[in-house]
C-alpha cells in the first residue's frame, strides 16, 4: 500500500513495471502498408488473368492445325486421282501426236533446209568457242597486268639529256628468256616516241621480223609483234631505241626546281 501510494503521489498509473509494459499501447499497421499490400494483390491478379490468355491462345492455336491438317488430308485423294487421269490423257494424245510426226519425217528428204541450219549453227558455234581464246591470246597487251610468258634477265640502260628543250633520248638493250612460246612482247612504257625496234637471239646473231610495234596508252603499255613465235627455254636480246619529253610532274623522267635567295635553280 505504501508503494501504491508513493506511486500515486508520483504521478504514475498505479501499476507495476511489468504490467505497464503490457500494458503499454502497440503501434498501428500504416497507410503505406496497406497501399504495398493492395499492389501485391494486384500483381498476383494480373500474373493470373495473364496466364489463361495464354492458355486459351495455345488452345485456339492447337484447334487452328488440326483444321488445317484435317482439310489437307482430305484434299489428298482428288489430287491422286487427278495426277493420275493426267497421264491417261497423255497417252490417249499419243497415238495423234506421233502420226503427225511420222508424216512430217515423212514429207522430209535428208538433205532439207531444216537440217542444213542446224549443221551451220552447230558450226559457228564451235568456230565462235575456238575463236574466243585465240581472240583473248592475241591481245595480251589489253589485261593490266603483263603477260608471264617471258622474264627479263639483264637490263642495259643509256640515256642521253638535253636540257635546252627538256628532252632526253635512250636505248635499252634487255636480254629476256622465253618461258612460253609467243609471239607478242609487252613492256610498260607511257608517253614516249620509239624510234626503232630489234629482237634477235643474241647481239651478233641475225635479227627476227618484227611484224608491227605500237602504244597501248589504255593500259600504258608497249607491244611488238612478230612475224613467228619466239621458242620456249631459249634468251633473246631486245634493243629499243626511244626519246621522250623530261616531264613537269612526277611522272617517268620528270624535272624539278626551287628558289634559293630569290632564284630559281
Amino acid at each position: 500500500m505504501i508503494e501504491e501510494d508513493a506511486a500515486l503521489r508520483n504521478g504514475g498509473s498505479g501499476l507495476s513495471g511489468q504490467w505497464a509494459d503490457a500494458a503499454a499501447a502497440r503501434p498501428r499497421t500504416t497507410e503505406r502498408h496497406i497501399t504495398v499490400h493492395k499492389r501485391l494483390v494486384m500483381g498476383f491478379a494480373i500474373s493470373i488473368l495473364a496466364l489463361l490468355v495464354v492458355t486459351m491462345i495455345a488452345v485456339l492455336l492447337s484447334v487452328r492445325i488440326e483444321e488445317c491438317s484435317s482439310g489437307t488430308a482430305s484434299d489428298d485423294p482428288g489430287g491422286r486421282a487427278g495426277n493420275r487421269s493426267v497421264p491417261a490423257a497423255n497417252a490417249a494424245a499419243a497415238p495423234a501426236g506421233s502420226a503427225r510426226l511420222n508424216q512430217n519425217s515423212a514429207g522430209e528428204t535428208p538433205g532439207s533446209a531444216g537440217e542444213e541450219t542446224v549443221a551451220l549453227e552447230a558450226v559457228r558455234g564451235e568456230e565462235e568457242e575456238e575463236e574466243w581464246p585465240r581472240r583473248r591470246e592475241q591481245q595480251p597487251w589489253t589485261k593490266l597486268r603483263l603477260p608471264g610468258h617471258l622474264r627479263p634477265l639483264h637490263y642495259n640502260l643509256m640515256l642521253s639529256v638535253f636540257m635546252e628543250n627538256f628532252t632526253f633520248s635512250g636505248e635499252v638493250n634487255v636480254q629476256v628468256e622465253c618461258l612460253n612460246a609467243t609471239r607478242y612482247i609487252v613492256l610498260h612504257a607511257h608517253r614516249m616516241h620509239i624510234e626503232a625496234v630489234r629482237v634477235a637471239e643474241d647481239r651478233l646473231a641475225g635479227a627476227l621480223n618484227v611484224s608491227e610495234f605500237f602504244l597501248y596508252p589504255q593500259t600504258q603499255v608497249f607491244v611488238i609483234i612478230l612475224n613467228r613465235s619466239l621458242e620456249e627455254q631459249r634468251s633473246y636480246n631486245l634493243k629499243i631505241l626511244y626519246n621522250a619529253p623530261i616531264e613537269n610532274e612526277l611522272l617517268g623522267f620528270f624535272r624539278s626546281s626551287y628558289v634559293l635567295y630569290g632564284e630559281r635553280r
